[in-house]
């Protein structure tokens, strides 16, 4: 009996934690728009507005399923895009592959105003796979190495100029450690933190707590070692709790080591239910309003669902998509192959 006070505090704190779940249990998958494109970088503005990059050159924005669609050449060339990012003034796309082009285009809030070169960069290895910004200054992108370190860009005038930070100030990677431009979810900011995502042969994350100054890097337990294994996508909830999801793309139902979770900003990493819930997915996010507790993570094989911190899920939907982006906290828009879709969580 004299334990039974202590045990009354235990199910009330339990009760309190579970208090801030969504618990969804279906979702309702909304089309807003369908073209002949790969779309594996999106950015919402509202619930009804969502700026999009894809490729053969295509940027856009849905406003009430109303396409205003701008096709992008560099020379010659068409130009393929999975990495986008927003201000308050502009959108910003970065092209993958050789050559690697950033480019700022401005926004009056209804429609784009003009476009403009803000960054160029040749070489035989160049290959960018995310971007993202802390707040209408200062913004980062990472690619894949180009000598013995991650490509990273930083911007701190609204990005109308992007530095390249030198390897001199980066950690080494490691050999065929590199990163997959799947869904735009390399990177994860929170305050003054980033954190990128890698893999292939090493599966790590690099962290730096002062916007990119300083770096360090961390080893993780996702499947590594092959070229198609690793981790594809990170967030992060606040300083100290983040979720890695990834596996392997050739063998998309294999569910061990291809999800964990940090509870001290990424300096250890604990997988989750290991063997079971989803395998390969391509981008994770923490549901808004859930204090950590609520975790979406969509790939081509499906939408899954945890509402508490990845121990178990639940598959919502069938339906394949590359990236997802949360409006609030029942609303978020996927991208896929072809498609970008609403998706109400209830």
């Amino acid at each position: 009996m004299r334990f039974f006070p202590f045990l009354l505090v235990l199910v009330g704190l339990a009760s309190c934690t579970s208090n801030h779940s969504k618990n969804f249990t279906s979702v309702d998958i909304e089309p807003v728009f369908i073209d002949s494109l790969s779309i594996r970088a999106i950015q919402p503005l509202d619930e009804n507005r969502v700026w999009f990059a894809a490729d053969k050159g295509i940027v856009g924005l849905i406003d009430n399923k109303q396409a205003k669609l701008a096709t992008i050449k560099y020379e010659d060339s068409l130009l393929h895009f999975r990495s986008i990012a927003a201000t308050d003034s502009a959108a910003f796309v970065l092209s993958i592959s050789n050559p690697a082009v950033l480019y700022k285009i401005g926004f009056n809030g209804k429609e784009a105003t003009n476009i403009q070169e803000v960054y160029t960069e040749n070489g035989e290895n160049v290959f960018y796979d995310s971007m993202k910004f802390w707040n209408n200054m200062e913004g980062i992108a990472m690619g894949d190495p180009v000598d013995d370190c991650l490509s990273i860009l930083i911007t701190q005038d609204g990005g109308n100029t992007w530095e390249k930070i030198p390897c001199d100030n980066l950690p080494k990677v490691e050999t065929g450690e590199a990163a997959f431009a799947a869904s735009n979810s390399n990177i994860a900011l929170y305050k003054n933190n980033a954190w990128i995502a890698t893999g292939g042969k090493q599966a790590r994350v690099f962290h730096s707590k002062n916007k990119g100054k300083d770096w360090e890097v961390y080893d993780t337990p996702i499947v590594q070692g092959k070229a198609m294994t690793g981790i594809y996508s990170v967030d992060f909830f606040d300083a100290k709790i983040g979720v890695i999801f990834g596996g392997d793309w050739d063998k998309k139902e294999f569910n061990e080591g291809n999800k964990a979770i940090t509870n001290n900003g990424g300096k250890t990493w604990r997988l989750l239910s290991n063997g079971k819930g989803p395998g390969y997915r391509s981008s994770v996010k923490f549901v808004p309003n859930t204090k950590g507790n609520d975790l979406v993570a969509v790939g081509s094989p499906g939408l899954s669902y945890s509402n508490d911190q990845g121990e178990n899920w639940q598959e919502l939907s069938k339906e394949g998509f590359y990236a997802i982006e949360f409006v609030n906290d029942s609303i978020a828009f996927a991208s896929g192959n072809n498609k970008i879709s609403k998706i109400i969580f209830k």
